[in-house]
């Protein structure tokens, strides 16, 4: 009979602490999870500071190449291309 009693107490005393151990892994679930969502929109402001400042180098080496005063004809090609490229943008938010 004592046998069963410890072993009771034993299963008991078992099934208490991965009750417990359970707790802890979700709520240190919960906290990465949180983390992981924190970390994505981060990545997703510093991909949005990436294109503008790709955008402002475009700008600023278009603006140094009419300083250079290349021929009008490389110069209509550099605007085309970025007119091209805009529209795509725009295509590709119109979706």
């Amino acid at each position: 009979m004592e046998n069963a009693v410890t072993l009771v107490a034993g299963i008991d005393y078992k099934l208490r602490r991965l009750i417990e151990q359970n707790n802890r892994l979700k709520s240190e679930n919960q906290r990465l999870t949180n983390e992981v969502n924190s970390l994505k929109g981060t990545i997703g402001d510093l991909e949005i500071d990436i294109n503008e400042l790709k955008q402002k180098l475009t700008v600023l080496k278009l603006a140094k190449s009419l300083n250079r005063e290349e021929s009008r004809t490389e110069v209509k090609l550099k605007i085309n291309e970025l007119v091209r490229e805009i529209d795509h943008c725009i295509g590709l938010l119109n979706k």
